[in-house]
């Protein structure tokens, strides 16, 4: 499997690389980068809900 590039600003923690080869941000990284992409993100911590478009609040 090919190594994803390494990037500066990414730590080991930042991301890992699926079964398929995709690679997957951890909820970690999602909150360092600060927004949601509203991409459905397998581990959003901002909530977003790919199936209604919108970002749940928590109460």
């Amino acid at each position: 499997m090919e190594e994803f590039p390494k990037r500066k600003d990414l730590e080991p923690d930042d991301y890992y690389m699926s079964d398929e080869g995709y690679i997957v941000f951890t909820a970690k990284y999602l909150l360092k980068r600060g927004y949601c992409c509203k991409s459905g993100c397998r581990h959003c911590p901002y909530g977003f809900d790919k199936k209604t478009g919108r970002i749940k609040k928590d109460k």
